[in-house]
């Protein structure tokens, strides 16, 4: 097993007074070589927005796009004529592709807007640009770890062009869990949103940020009340 620890307080930071935005991996003005990407896991930014400020029309190619609001409303329009409001509970995947606009807007003018930007690098180039938003249910993942995202339409969750599961798990305290990775080769990013977890013998707090790969499968507990964790599996190739 190789792992590589990303505590929170050695990510890259940029506050342009409406945003303040914490960067795991290199982006826009944060440059890192050594944080370029975990396998295919490109970007994962931890953004607030002030209240009716956001992201003006801007477009991208060939990304897959993934929003995980973690408090207020989120007002997303793109040029596939979508318009929507995704709030916490919800997540969103977006298929670039041939290209896609969109902009992304604080729905709300005094509250601010906390989510989290997720780039993944596709497999497969040039599809059809593709919109894709699903509400869950919190209570799906009181103690244990619920798919939110795979390859595969059928599946629980919203689906991308990439052999990548995310998972989401709120915890009680000393409650443990174990992931079996889907896909041979694959490494796991791990991400705390909330409280603080031990993976190994790894002690993970707020926002800190664990490589796993080469390895099956591994073991996860919590260590405080109503902790809560992302795993996302990735390519690593």
């Amino acid at each position: 097993m190789k792992t590589i620890l990303h505590p929170s307080k050695t990510r890259g930071h940029a506050n342009h007074g409406w945003l303040d935005s914490y960067h795991s991996f290199s982006f826009a003005g944060y440059h890192n070589p050594d944080r370029m990407n975990f396998g295919v896991l490109r970007v994962l930014n931890d953004d607030t927005v002030s209240g009716s400020m956001g992201f003006g029309a801007h477009p991208h190619h060939n990304m897959e796009i993934i929003s995980i609001p973690l408090s207020g409303d989120l007002e997303h329009k793109d040029s596939t004529g979508i318009t929507a409001i995704i709030k916490n509970g919800d997540i969103q995947a977006m298929s670039a592709g041939t290209g896609i606009t969109h902009s992304e807007k604080n729905a709300n003018q005094k509250e601010e807007v906390k989510f989290l930007q997720i780039w993944i690098i596709p497999n497969r180039q040039n599809v059809a640009p593709r919109y894709d938003q699903l509400t869950l249910d919190p209570a799906n993942r009181h103690n244990q770890l619920k798919q939110i995202l795979s390859p595969n339409p059928e599946d629980a969750g919203v689906w991308v062009h990439q052999d990548a599961w995310f998972h989401l798990g709120i915890f009680d305290t000393d409650v443990k869990s174990s992931y079996q990775l889907k896909r041979s080769g694959n490494g796991v990013y791990a991400f705390v949103l909330r409280g603080s977890f031990k993976i190994g013998d790894q002690e993970l707090s707020h926002r800190d940020g664990y490589g796993i790969w080469e390895v099956d499968s591994f073991e996860l507990s919590s260590m405080s009340e109503d902790s809560e964790i992302l795993l996302m599996e990735v390519p690593m190739g």
